[in-house]
């Protein structure tokens, strides 16, 4: 039988080990800065449709019914956040989502909500 000190001593080395595991603070500031990426229902609605398919801004607008402003707007933040990535076909643009990651992070995502 462990004695209480042993126990303490044990316990104290098992949350110096999860201090040292957490990840550095840049890192997981971007992280909160990502999922505030996904807190806008619009995006998210605009990557459950680029998870089918490309589209381009007009397409994206016209099932949204938002305004083609509206829909640059939302596309440059996903952009910026490299969650979009697109393709110039003569003066069309094309949005698709940058990786394979994006999926998965959307469907965990839908998943958990599911469960719930």
């Amino acid at each position: 039988m462990k004695t209480k000190e042993r126990e303490a001593q044990e316990r104290e080395e098992m949350l110096q080990s999860l201090v040292q595991a957490l990840p550095e603070q840049e890192l997981l500031y971007e992280l909160a800065e990502l999922f505030k990426i996904f807190g806008d229902s619009t995006r998210i609605q605009i990557l459950s449709l680029l998870q089918k398919t490309e589209l381009c801004v007009s397409e994206i607008s016209q099932i949204l019914k938002l305004s083609p402003s509206a829909t640059s707007h939302q596309l440059r933040i996903l952009r910026q956040a490299r969650l979009v990535r697109y393709c110039k076909v003569g003066k069309v643009v094309f949005y698709s989502l940058d990786d394979e990651h994006i999926e998965r992070i959307f469907e965990q995502g839908l998943e958990h909500i599911m469960e719930l």
